[in-house]
């Protein structure tokens, strides 16, 4: 018997490669003889550059950079053979990188993403890969593009604070320092959701509350990118705020398009198709994905909706694990998705469960291969 087991990882618990080893031993402890094949997988968040560097080799390079309260952190890339330059923004400026109860949403800033382009740049980079999400952001990339030369200045020309409640303050953009080597170099997105920047589906109002955002501070932080897209559009006579990944990282897409130039391709498609993901489910029995919530978001271009799709084409059915499975999560099984399980058996804070995480997908898997085994009797 052929399994593929291609999950994300579960954010501030497990890598997506020890999800699905863990996901695998459960298996095993029922197929001890079943060929599993692990393709780790990620969809432009954590653990991109690594499923990334995993499946066509390349070398990891640490910096240090500015985190998104501005301390310093050690930041991770990938640098492939052909000159591409893989970052994630989540290794600069991602949520992991904040202890919980330090976390200030209208504070938090994009600019190690922004010193991490800059390190690709430096060395000679032809092409970045650049994956969103997994955020601790809300700035609509406004640090990245500072990063990058952008001036962004208040009414009395003086620059704005960092993070997304400054730019209420926006009065103009000065793209004259803005890194010209830029202009050279293609920018390809690989984004986990297909957002919009402002309104009831944007940034702010989505993926705000994840970060911490009470209701007020929602409508604070949607305000001021509304008010900086319009500030962008008129200084490029374009806007950009409600093309599709606008919103991705904290309006980070946003930023990637109107200024970068960037091409935009779901995440999980880029890496399923530098892991060989398609190929490797030929003549498969079945598919194993999951991340850490399961919910109606996941339909926006994450990973397991994106391995069902793989998967459907093939014609094998897909089981997702989930640490939790939330509102809207049923919607996923008219995409390809088979069947959906949550790893917590009883109530349990979330300090446990992902200290338990490993132990949990494995006697989940378990779970999961007696119930396929009884029913080939």
């Amino acid at each position: 018997m052929k399994i593929v087991i291609a999950p994300d990882s579960f954010k501030e618990s497990l890598a997506a490669a020890q999800v699905a080893e863990a996901i695998a031993r459960g298996w095993r402890a029922v197929f001890p003889d079943a060929e599993c094949l692990l393709r780790p997988m990620a969809d432009g968040g954590e653990g991109t550059v690594d499923a990334v560097l995993a499946a066509v080799g390349g070398e990891r390079r640490t910096c240090t950079v500015s985190g998104p309260l501005g301390t310093p952190v050690e930041a991770h890339w990938g640098w492939l053979a052909d000159d591409t330059a893989v970052i994630e923004m989540a290794a600069a400026s991602g949520l992991h990188q904040v202890p919980p109860e330090q976390r200030d949403i209208l504070r938090a800033c994009s600019a190690g993403t922004g010193e991490l382009i800059r390190q690709a740049l430096d060395a000679g980079a032809q092409r970045i890969i650049l994956g969103l999400g997994g955020s601790a952001t809300n700035d609509g990339g406004a640090g990245l593009l500072r990063a990058l030369g952008v001036r962004l200045l208040d009414s009395a020309g003086q620059a704005l604070a960092p993070g997304g409640a400054a730019l209420a303050q926006l009065a103009e953009i000065d793209l004259s320092g803005l890194d010209p080597r830029l202009a050279q170099v293609a920018v390809l997105v690989a984004a986990d959701v297909d957002n919009p920047l402002c309104g009831p589906h944007g940034a702010s109002a989505v993926f705000g509350p994840q970060k911490g955002a009470s209701p007020e501070q929602v409508c604070l932080l949607d305000a001021a990118l509304a008010h900086y897209a319009a500030r962008m559009a008129a200084a490029l006579g374009t806007d950009h705020s409600t093309e599709p990944g606008a919103g991705t990282a904290g309006g980070l897409g946003f930023a990637a398009r109107a200024l970068l130039g960037a091409r935009f391709r779901p995440g999980i498609e880029v890496v399923a198709e530098l892991c060989g993901l398609a190929d490797a489910m030929q003549g498969a029995a079945l598919v194993i994905t999951g991340e850490g919530r399961l919910d109606a978001q996941t339909l926006h271009g994450k990973t397991p909706l994106g391995v069902a799709r793989i998967a459907r084409a093939a014609s094998v059915p897909v089981i997702a694990l989930a640490g939790s499975l939330g509102e809207g999560y049923q919607r996923l099984y008219t995409a390809g998705i088979t069947a959906a399980f949550s790893l917590v058996p009883g109530p349990t804070t979330l300090e446990q469960a992902c200290t338990d995480a490993a132990g949990l997908l494995q006697a989940r898997a378990t779970d999961i291969a007696r119930l396929w085994q009884a029913a080939r009797h």
